[in-house]
């Protein structure tokens, strides 16, 4: 574990004293906060600012220089450092795979650009303005619902993904099939800041005020009531949504469920010292000791502390720059999925996704310029204004589901998740997967979803 870990623990045991101590304040739920649903985030002041509602189709068409000079970038002689004797991507991303990657990168994908582009065309791409910003989404009706219980449903990304991630699974939720009586109307926003979202020109602008947005994105194209699924970002989004407005959801299903409420994170010690308490044997393996919980957490999340601490250092650092780039976003796309490729030479990145998905991915940010705007969420998200909110205190009372992939980062009981999710109607395990799992699992990760729709009073 380590002197940082140890210190960790006991910084977690005295906090755990005080939550003991005031456990009765502290267990309450609170009331929703009154945030403003048209609060304005675009450049400038809002004076002036009248709305623009029209929902328009959009061409995700890249211009040609753009590819042209992404072509140029990737001849230049790369300069990598040899890895370490022995390293594979213990280090982070290995650079002799690097060289492997740029090379397909340049050789092969961008000289089939025009097929990966018509591929990432494939679903209808609009936008709309909301609140100031121009936000982009994919919007997929079911053409064959005789018979189906057609739902509307909302799909939220996180980082470093994007609505590529999503490209496997929405033809599973709006194709019809024998299997079950559902269809879905599929709406794959591009959060604000990522991909083809504008991203907010004003400080404060976190996850409650993203899902501000995507409420009102739903309430524009004239759905008073639907479905949300999400992970990452999608999932903390997707429950501020239902806490806030729950007489719009009808049921919220995530693949990285979570709270961070006080009793949680008492029930979370709790677990480690009485784990059969808390859950059944059989998913040890989902619930790490807290010493390797921690020493996990600490090797996976410096990305999160430099972007939510320095953002703009980081953006800098990856814009325009296409190797270092990809090197970044690829390299969660690895451990991520399964810890263990750490230690194979190729990060295992391709034994789960094809390099052309993953490219796609990176693609949707080196194109659109997004890099920065995206990872500014996370400095909102962990501000003093983000936290005297105190949303993981908000109770969620609308039906909600959790599915939980082995791999994934860590993972909530279910009696951490009743703490907020007072109707959890659905919980899961799967001894495979990891953070990507629409992308990774679209067919199990849909099979979850549709029992996880069963069971709601529809």
């Amino acid at each position: 574990m380590g002197f940082a870990g140890s210190v960790i623990i006991v910084i977690i045991s005295l906090g755990a004293t005080v939550i003991i101590k005031n456990y009765f304040f502290v267990s309450k739920h609170l009331p929703a906060p009154k945030l403003n649903l048209n609060a304005y985030w675009g450049p400038g002041s809002s004076a002036l600012y009248k709305e623009n509602t029209i929902v328009k189709s959009y061409d995700i068409t890249v211009k040609s220089e753009v590819i042209a000079d992404l072509k140029a970038q990737l001849q230049r002689p790369l300069k990598l450092h040899e890895p370490l004797e022995d390293v594979n991507f213990e280090y982070g991303f290995n650079s002799y795979y690097l060289e492997n990657v740029v090379k397909y990168w340049r050789d092969e994908y961008l000289a089939n650009w025009p097929k990966r582009e018509s591929f990432l065309k494939k679903f209808p791409h609009f936008q709309t303005e909301i609140q100031g910003l121009n936000i982009h989404f994919i919007h997929v009706k079911a053409q064959q619902t005789a018979g189906k219980t057609v739902l509307p449903l909302l799909l939220l990304h996180g980082w470093p993904g994007s609505v590529r991630e999503f490209y496997e699974i929405i033809p599973l939720l709006t194709e019809p099939n024998d299997q079950n009586n559902y269809v879905f109307e599929v709406i794959a926003p591009s959060l604000p800041g990522y991909g083809w979202s504008q991203g907010s020109s004003k400080k404060d602008f976190g996850c409650a005020q993203a899902a501000v947005i995507m409420r009102n994105l739903m309430l524009r194209l004239g759905h008073k009531k639907f479905l949300v699924q999400g992970g990452d970002w999608g999932s903390i989004i997707g429950a501020n949504m239902a806490a806030l407005f729950p007489h719009n959801i009808i049921g919220y299903h995530s693949n990285m469920c979570g709270s961070m409420g006080p009793t949680t994170i008492l029930k979370m010690i709790a677990a480690y010292f009485m784990p059969s308490l808390f859950y059944d044997k059989q998913y040890t393996k989902f619930f790490k000791p807290l010493p390797e919980l921690f020493s996990h957490l600490m090797a996976e999340t410096g990305y999160l502390h430099i972007q939510a601490t320095k953002p703009d250092t980081i953006g800098a650092a990856l814009t325009s720059n296409p190797v270092g780039l990809a090197a970044y976003i690829l390299e969660k796309f690895s451990t991520w999925t399964n810890p263990q490729y750490k230690h194979l030479p190729d990060g295992g990145v391709t034994r789960r996704y094809t390099l052309d998905a993953l490219l796609d991915n990176v693609m949707i940010y080196y194109v659109t310029n997004s890099v920065t705007t995206s990872v500014r969420l996370y400095a909102e998200q962990f501000s003093q204004s983000q936290g005297q909110l105190q949303l993981d205190r908000v109770a969620v009372t609308v039906p909600a589901g959790c599915v939980r992939f082995q791999n994934e980062l860590m993972h909530s009981t279910d009696s951490q998740l009743k703490e907020r999710f007072l109707n959890l109607v659905h919980s899961t395990y799967h001894n495979q997967g990891g953070h990507f799992a629409a992308m990774e699992l679209p067919k199990i990760l849909y099979k979850d979803f549709i029992d996880f729709v069963k069971k709601l009073d529809i």
